[in-house]
Formats: structure tokens, sequence, C-alpha cells
């Protein structure tokens, strides 16, 4: 499976472009993708979401940066040597959406297929295993990136949103609430917490 994150210029698949795309092999957590791109001509930038990835106007039309077709194609080649490429993530749905209207968008053939693996319902088992209440807010669950991260004893996110950070991160996650234990070196200085931790 793969862990996958993009940073965009806004929610709507279809008005909007990827500015960068992160992704982790789970089996393979040291190979690992990233690219940015400029984004594709007449695509709607949404401040707010700039106010999140950080990225500037500039940034996302600097010529010199590969489009989102070459980022695509460059993404696709990663993907051609990892066995299992079903989509894992805090917001898959978001993601697999907006990867396959890119690649239509851009005329490449491969789509992502509709399973997916979602952090939000993996932490609601984990807590169910160990009988802890799902955090409620009008009568939803309330369980966001950030609190997955301290349930799982993770560093919360400060800044903006950086999609290959933020893949490292929800895979460290995964790992932890599936089989208890780490998965990236760079997190080993974070204790799994006892109640992950599989006996």
């Amino acid at each position: 499976m793969i862990v996958v994150d993009v940073e965009t210029t806004g929610t709507d698949e279809k008005k909007n472009s990827i500015v960068s795309i992160g992704a982790l092999d789970f089996y393979q957590p040291t190979n690992q993708f990233y690219q940015e791109c400029r984004i594709w001509p007449g695509a709607e930038i949404s401040d707010e979401a700039l106010k999140v990835n950080g990225f500037t106007r500039e940034q996302i039309n600097d010529p010199t940066k590969p489009s989102q077709r070459e980022t695509l194609e460059n993404f696709l080649e990663w993907l051609k040597y990892i066995s299992d490429i079903t989509i894992m993530g805090e917001n898959p749905f978001f993601d697999k959406d907006f990867l396959n209207a890119s690649l239509e968008r851009e005329g490449l053939e491969f789509r992502f297929g509709r399973r997916i693996r979602d952090l939000h319902t993996t932490c609601c088992n984990a807590m169910n295993l160990n009988f802890l209440p799902i955090p409620l807010k009008d009568r939803t669950s309330d369980l966001n990136t950030d609190k997955i991260l301290a349930y799982c004893g993770l560093p919360v996110r400060e800044g903006y949103h950086n999609a290959l950070e933020d893949t490292r991160l929800e895979a460290e996650a995964f790992s932890r609430l599936v089989y208890g234990k780490h998965l990236l070196d760079g997190f080993k200085k974070y204790s799994v917490p006892s109640c992950l931790v599989r006996k």
C-alpha cells in the first residue's frame, strides 16, 4: 500500500491544480516520492489553500518546475515498482479523486481504484479495541489528523502542510495503530504509547 498526500490550489479537482505530491511505500518505507510542480494554465487558486500549504503564487507558477503532467508521469514511473498501490492516508478520498481527475485532465490513462484505507477509521478501530471513547463534536467524530497523531505519541504538525512530511507522519501513525511499532527512523525518539504496543 502507498501513503499519499497531495497539496493543491484548492479543493475542486476540476478547477484546481496539484502543487506537490508526496508518497511512501508502506511496506518499503524508505521508498519515497516527492515532487513539486507548476500549476496548469488557468487553474483556479484559493488563497486559503495557499495559507495551508505555504506555497506562493510565484512558486506555483515557476516555469523551472516540472508541469503537472510531468510530475504525474514521474509519480506513475515511481509506482511501477510497487506491488500494492492501494492508497492510504488521512483523507484518501480527496487525494485519490484529485489524482484521478488530474490524470484525466493530462490525458494519462492510469486511474487509481476505488478501494482506500483511511487513518480516521484505523484510529477509531484502535480506540475501540482499547475501550476508549471516540471524541465527539456535534454528535460526530472529532478526530482530526493532529488528534490522531497525539494519540499515536507523535508530534502535532506545525506550520505549513508539506506533502512528504504529512505522508511520513501518516505512515508512522498507521504503523503504530495497526502493528504497535515504529516504522520510520525519524520518529523513533517518540515512544509508541503503551495502549498501542502489541503484547
